[in-house]
């Protein structure tokens, strides 16, 4: 078990606020969500929220809601994020993008475990347990007066580094995890060869950029497309050959050799080729499946087949070619 695993479950154990400090995409929200599964809150909400996205004006009924009335615009009560998260986890992620002024209120809240609504004037007792993760330096934000030394102690409880992904002992088991959750337990397994690919990078975007580029493998590779030159794409520079990787490349029967690893200078080139043999392989309908998979598919693809099937998931991701959880992951993250 790797350090920071088992200072998660460490923590777990406990009621005490965590911070999880790490890089951008390197799995915070995935650590506060195992805190959460393992502790005595796991029969509760988990209620997460991006700091960076509270509105100005709006901090107070965001976190700890209104009543009817209360200002122009609050047509219903609304509980607020503190109270939703009741017996349950708040997780605030990226909390060094919180404003100042919400952060008074925060502290406020911490110290009194109170909240008041708009429109209330009695004190409303919350029980919660707090999560914080965040990118950035607090002590230098501290330094440049941009974040408050008070409610840094409050937070600096439980620390827990999560380390980045170039440097995880577990890469490959989380390679694996990923692979399965995008294409199902039933897949074929990444061979030796592109393992080696996946390691030779440092990954600045951490697992997010690493789900990316699985993804976009997923998509292409039935079209002959290898994941070295989804490699190359997605770092701008030549693969990785084989032997450098110390493995030799498998032969990859079945695909034409137009389409096999170092063949194409760049994807828009590789669908024009697949759209040339679109004759060859059922016409308009394979020229369809090549716009598809030649890429990930756009936003605006999804919600216009989400419309034409009325918002049925499994339908969507048939007709897109594409699993539902991958679809799933996409709503996710164009809704947060």
């Amino acid at each position: 078990m790797n350090r920071h695993e088992s200072m998660l479950r460490i923590a777990a154990n406990s009621d005490i606020s965590v911070l999880l400090l790490g890089e951008s995409g390197s799995g915070k929200e995935v650590a506060a969500r195992f805190i959460h599964e393992h502790s005595q809150r796991a029969g509760g909400p988990f209620v997460a929220l991006n700091c960076g996205a509270i509105a100005r004006g709006l901090a107070e009924s965001i976190l700890e809601g209104h009543r009817k009335g209360a200002f122009t615009g609050a047509g219903e009560e609304r509980a607020g994020l503190v109270r939703s998260a009741e017996g349950g986890t708040l997780f605030l992620d990226e909390i060094g993008e919180m404003p100042l002024e919400t952060q008074c209120k925060l502290l406020r809240i911490l110290q009194e475990r109170t909240v008041m609504p708009l429109g209330c004037y009695e004190s409303v007792p919350v029980n919660f347990r707090l999560v914080c993760a965040t990118n950035r330096d607090l002590r230098s934000e501290i330094a440049a007066g941009r974040f408050r030394e008070d409610l840094f102690f409050r937070l600096n409880v439980f620390p827990v580094k999560i380390p980045p992904l170039r440097e995880r002992e577990d890469f490959e088991r989380i390679v694996h995890e990923l692979w399965r959750d995008i294409n199902g337990a039933s897949a074929r397994m990444l061979n030796p060869y592109e393992m080696a690919l996946l390691r030779k990078k440092p990954w600045p975007g951490n697992v997010r950029q690493l789900k990316n580029v699985l993804q976009r493998f997923s998509l292409l590779q039935s079209y002959g497309v290898t994941l070295s030159k989804v490699m190359d794409e997605e770092f701008g520079e030549a693969p990785l050959p084989p032997k450098e990787a110390g493995i030799v490349a498998p032969h990859r029967t079945g695909a034409p050799e137009h389409l096999m690893m170092g063949g194409f200078r760049n994807f828009e080139f590789a669908y024009e080729r697949v759209c040339d043999r679109c004759g060859e392989r059922g016409g308009e309908r394979v020229a369809e499946r090549a716009r598809r998979y030649a890429a990930s598919p756009e936003w605006n693809l999804i919600c216009t087949e989400l419309a034409k099937n009325e918002g049925n998931r499994s339908v969507t991701a048939q007709k897109l070619g594409i699993s539902r959880g991958c679809l799933n992951y996409q709503i996710k993250k164009h809704s947060s």
